[in-house]
């Protein structure tokens, strides 16, 4: 008789479920290996993105970057099968700085999940896992910058040993528009960028050139404008070691926010989205810069109409997180009672972040977030029907966003353009420690 094949989706719920760090690392290990001879393989979007600023194929798509907050495994095993469905190679998973801390999602543990899911539903090929949003703390930077730099170098071979080699490294935090001169707002940013990326390039595993992204605008704040990227490339060029890759993207600000502007009701103010900003900065990049083009951050909770927009104006990259998290918590199908719980828990332990004039609408809205985490175990404990359930709309909605941003039939550039590796080095221990636990502003 031969050996029963492992149950992949119950090591992957065992690691979630799991406080030990010994078995998380045991259980990612065991789900990295049945990935790879699956011929599944965590790998980097760089190449296809430069190729993309090279003009060796029309910029007609924009890649979804999808952030995971909560039910990841189930979440996934969506995407892979929105995938295989529309022959789809161009999308991201991703999971910002930020998000690691409260949603109790550690590297190791958001990638296992990525794997499994794909392993599950019979995808092959490249996977992309992107660290989103690794953010400098300005107040931290200012106190002590190299102590900065080095907690995210930190979390960087973190998560690089888990697997995302796609890094979004965010100083536009750094930005300082105090000053006369655009080169000067920049210069802390662009200085920032460099010395990270060539850490990245320092640490990155054989045969891998790990997709760098750099962010000119920090989002929330002032659209960004051509001067800006012109200033922050142009210093980036000249702090960037002679030889080494640079970025392969932009992010830019076209005036989103992070989860949106809450009314006073709970619900979500419209957003006008400057789309000649994000279609002129794009050709900018490319054209002058070799880049894949720029980013949108702050996308999910946009109407509907607005999505086919981002392929019109060429963004390379949109990144969507909240309307996800949304749609788990208002489901039908998410239990009323835990949802009280979660709601309760947020007013006994987060009471000092209600502001002043803030309903409790919109108190709530922009703080459940962080109560994924202290009750993630509860939300992995409800039974497969009910995970099914909230699943299946959001489902539907990651059908929609692939096709209206075109990503379509783009397999064929994947294979084309994408080098599978393995990479043997294995998480280490301090890895999956909950790196970046600290809450700063990070996705959607």
């Amino acid at each position: 008789m031969g050996r029963r094949p492992i149950d992949v989706l119950r090591l992957a719920e065992e690691l979630v479920l799991s406080d030990d760090l010994e078995m998380k690392i045991k259980l990612g290990k065991k789900i990295f290996d049945i990935a790879y001879k699956n011929g599944l393989y965590p790998s980097s979007i760089n190449e296809l993105y430069l190729a993309r600023g090279r003009g060796e194929f029309a910029p007609n798509f924009t890649v979804p970057a999808i952030n995971l907050r909560t039910l990841t495994l189930d979440l996934s095993r969506a995407i892979f099968r929105v995938a295989k469905k529309n022959n789809a190679g161009c999308f991201i998973f991703e999971i910002a700085r930020s998000e690691m801390g409260y949603t109790a999602q550690p590297p190791i543990e958001y990638s296992a999940c990525v794997l499994a899911a794909a392993i599950k539903e019979g995808y092959q090929g490249p996977v992309f896992i992107q660290g989103d949003h690794f953010q400098a703390n300005a107040k931290k930077f200012i106190e002590d910058s190299q102590k900065e730099i080095d907690s995210l170098k930190i979390l960087i071979s973190q998560s690089v040993e888990a697997g995302f080699f796609n890094i979004d490294i965010d100083s536009s935090t750094l930005v300082d528009l105090s000053k006369n001169k655009v080169e000067k707002q920049q210069y802390f940013n662009y200085d920032t960028c460099a010395k990270i990326t060539q850490f990245i390039r320092k640490i990155q595993p054989r045969g891998i050139e790990i997709s760098v992204g750099g962010e000119i605008g920090e989002v929330g704040g002032k659209n960004s404008t051509p001067d800006e990227l012109r200033a922050f490339m142009n210093g980036f060029k000249k702090r960037l070691r002679k030889g080494k890759q640079g970025i392969s993207k932009i992010s830019v600000q076209t005036g989103t926010s992070h989860g949106g502007v809450v009314l006073p009701d709970g619900s979500i103010a419209k957003v006008n989205i400057d789309f000649d900003t994000l279609r002129d900065l794009s050709r900018i990049a490319r054209e002058e810069f070799g880049l894949g083009g720029c980013v949108q951050h702050g996308a999910s909770t946009l109407p509907s109409e607005a999505f086919h927009k981002f392929v019109q104006v060429e963004a390379v990259e949109v990144h969507l997180a909240t309307e996800f998290q949304n749609m788990v918590y208002e489901s039908a199908e998410f239990p009323e009672y835990l949802k009280n719980r979660m709601y309760e828990w947020i007013d006994q332990n987060l009471a000092a972040e209600k502001k002043e004039g803030q309903t409790q609408e919109q108190f709530i809205y922009k703080t459940r977030k962080k109560a994924l985490g202290p009750f993630k175990k509860e939300i992995m404990n409800l039974s497969q029907d009910a995970r099914d359930a909230i699943v299946a709309p959001i489902e539907e909605k990651f059908d929609f966003l692939f096709k209206q941003l075109n990503v379509v039939n783009t397999r064929e550039l994947t294979d084309k353009y994408i080098s599978l590796k393995r990479v043997i080095k294995r998480p280490r221990r301090q890895q999956i420690k909950a790196a970046g636990s600290e809450h700063f502003e990070g996705a959607d």
